[in-house]
């Protein structure tokens, strides 16, 4: 091989890299993102800012508030149609559907039923699996290149207000909270067999999702619970801090700073605690607790020491606001009313957020007043699920479809 082939050969396989860099950066496999902590890679901010968002397609995929998750050029939703839940697989360049996999699903019931029969339960795609969790506690996994179900288990079990807290894939397993809310358990299973691996069955589950955080070298899953907020093994299940923190409704996702959790409930407010672990056990250390809350559906975005979030006010009108992490202080809040729920991303030099006032808005990051950068109407229906921001491509999951907008 002459050293002309040599050098573009190299020059192939280094541009080849880059671009699988690139597809992996702008995947969003789960809640909250890759590390379920609303943090966008791989986004550049136009220049200028278009008028509108060029719509490219929409596929009607049920009801539901799951947000879709993003990985290479798939997009998964997990949805209700009549008395069925739906995994659908979309070709993220077309909509097209490449597979669904479908199961008769209990019905929704009471005050939950009236706006939202549907899952809540982000899918979590990962090691070629897809994992969701039914309303009702029907917990799959499957094939994400086929479709195929490599295991099913209906456990009848779900809180006052059916499932929210969406499953994670980690070390081989799939990691979801089951059971009602006066019992049930932290459960791990494993993704090829199905086989629970370990359970920490002493609470039952908050509507928060659990995240996974290595502290003191110590890989653990820190969840909200019915009545507390907990630490638990991934290897083993076994507790490894808990402080109590009950609210009516757990309802938000703990944030991880290092060896900090921030985590904040409605009529509760929010608490600092520093995981440190003395000896051989661990311990959270109370660093404040204040009364604002960052909402009741809401967990904000930290970046640079600050949280961004949605507050909670009277219904349809939360505010955006931004708290300072170290203190809890709230240095300013947004008199502009953005409706019940809200996702703020950290999008790099601009945070995006939508909002269920049907809104996609760009606005800069600053401890010191709100200032709005863009804003598009983006849906003709409520959009409670998450965005997913890839590129210049934005998917948003509305009532009942699923759309892909470019920004250019």
């Amino acid at each position: 091989m002459s050293n002309t082939t040599s050098i573009r050969v190299a020059l192939l396989a280094g541009v080849l890299l880059v671009s699988a860099a690139c597809v992996m950066a702008q995947d969003w496999p789960q809640w909250r993102g890759p590390n379920r902590d609303n943090k966008v890679q791989g986004f550049t901010a136009p220049a200028t800012w278009p008028k509108e968002l060029t719509k490219k397609w929409q596929v009607t995929v049920g009801t539901g508030d799951a947000s879709p998750a993003l990985v290479g050029d798939k997009l998964y939703t997990f949805t209700r149609q009549g008395s069925e839940e739906v995994i659908s697989c979309l070709e993220a360049a077309s909509g097209k559907i490449a597979w669904q996999d479908k199961y008769a699903a209990k019905a929704v019931t009471g005050a939950s039923a009236r706006e939202h029969p549907g899952p809540r339960s982000t899918p979590a795609v990962g090691e070629g699996k897809v994992c969701t969790l039914g309303v009702a506690g029907v917990l799959s996994c499957l094939d994400a290149g086929s479709g195929k179900v490599v295991w099913r288990k209906d456990t009848k079990g779900y809180p006052q207000f059916f499932t929210a807290s969406s499953p994670l894939i980690v070390a081989g397993k799939c990691v979801a909270f089951l059971g009602s809310s006066g019992s049930g358990a932290l459960s791990a299973f494993d993704l090829a067999s199905g086989e629970q691996k370990w359970s920490w069955p002493n609470e039952g589950p908050g509507y928060g999702s659990p995240v996974v955080a290595t502290i003191e070298g110590v890989q653990q899953i820190i969840t909200p619970t019915a009545r507390s907020l907990v630490g638990v093994g991934a290897a083993d299940g076994k507790l490894l801090w808990k402080v109590a923190f009950a609210p009516k409704y757990n309802n938000n996702t703990p944030v991880i700073e290092g060896n900090t959790v921030l985590f904040s409930a409605s009529g509760l407010g929010t608490v600092a605690l520093a995981i440190e672990k003395v000896k051989d056990e661990f311990t959270a250390k109370e660093l404040y607790k204040v009364k604002d809350s960052t909402g009741t559906y809401n967990t904000p975005v930290l970046k640079d020491g600050l949280l961004y979030g949605l507050s909670s006010a009277r219904r349809g009108s939360g505010n955006f606001f931004c708290m300072d992490a170290k203190t809890g202080k709230v240095l300013w809040t947004d008199k502009t009313s953005r409706g019940d729920c809200g996702a703020i991303l950290d999008a790099g030099s601009v945070l995006l957020a939508l909002t269920s006032d049907m809104n996609l808005v760009a606005f800069k990051p600053s401890k010191t007043g709100y200032e709005e950068v863009a804003k598009y109407k983006v849906a003709d229906t409520p959009t409670w699920a998450y965005p997913v921001i890839a590129g210049n491509r934005v998917f948003i999951k509305d009532k009942q479809a699923v759309t892909m907008y470019t920004l250019e």
